[in-house]
This record gives C-alpha cells, sequence and structure tokens, in this order.
C-alpha cells in the first residue's frame, strides 16, 4: 500500500465517521479517493504521488445542479492574478477562479471541504 494509498484510507475514515449525515460511502477510483454523497454528487479527492503537497478536492455536482467546487493548487493561468496562487477555488464554474485559504495540511484541507459541502447542503434545503 502506497502512503496516497494510506492518506486516502485516513481521509475515507473521517468521511465515514464525521460527514455520515452526507456521505452515503467511498471509493478508490482512477488514482482519487471518491466520496459519494447523498444527494447523488461526488467529491473526488486527488493527492500527487510524484510532487508532495499538490491536490485537488473536487466536488462534482454538474449533474444535480450545474455547479462544480474544486480548490487544487496546480497552476492555472486564471489563477495568476490572485494572491493565493497557485491555490485556487473554483466556484460554482471552472470559469469563476477566486482565492483559496484551503489548508496546506491534507486532513485538514479535507474536513474543511466537506463542512463546507454540508453548509451548501444544508442550505440548499431550506
Amino acid at each position: 500500500m502506497t502512503s496516497r494509498d494510506l492518506q486516502y484510507s485516513r481521509l475515507a475514515q473521517i468521511a465515514i465517521t464525521d460527514f455520515s449525515e452526507i456521505v452515503e460511502g467511498t471509493k478508490i477510483i482512477e488514482g482519487k479517493l471518491r466520496i459519494l454523497i447523498k444527494d447523488g454528487s461526488f467529491i473526488d479527492i486527488w493527492l500527487s504521488e510524484k510532487k508532495r503537497g499538490v491536490y485537488a478536492y473536487h466536488w462534482e455536482r454538474r449533474a444535480i445542479d450545474g455547479t462544480i467546487y474544486r480548490h487544487n493548487n496546480l497552476p492555472d493561468k486564471e489563477a495568476r492574478k490572485l494572491k493565493t496562487f497557485p491555490k485556487h477555488f473554483h466556484e460554482k464554474s471552472e470559469e469563476i477562479v477566486k482565492e483559496s485559504y484551503i489548508s496546506d495540511i491534507p486532513e485538514e484541507a479535507f474536513s474543511s471541504f466537506l463542512i463546507f459541502a454540508r453548509e451548501l447542503l444544508k442550505s440548499s434545503e431550506s
């Protein structure tokens, strides 16, 4: 088992234990940890094996309401103007790029992203 696999295993446990009200399950798919959300959407977590500290936290909601949400630190020409470059946040679409202040510690970033998802789901229910 690689160190990334161990990290994914820890993150999957956090998802199932701490976010059971929104998380239906988890699985590894194409080098990513996929978190299945109860509304039919999913969150993919990708941590680079080659470059330590490179990540993407992507919530795929296009089939639900046409949106995506993604924090990542891969170079993006649209993010060059941001104070947090290369860190950036895609809010609702690929085209809307904002500063990202998500933690560089995977467990903290992951929990923050799932808290964000939980809050957005709660607000859409009301």
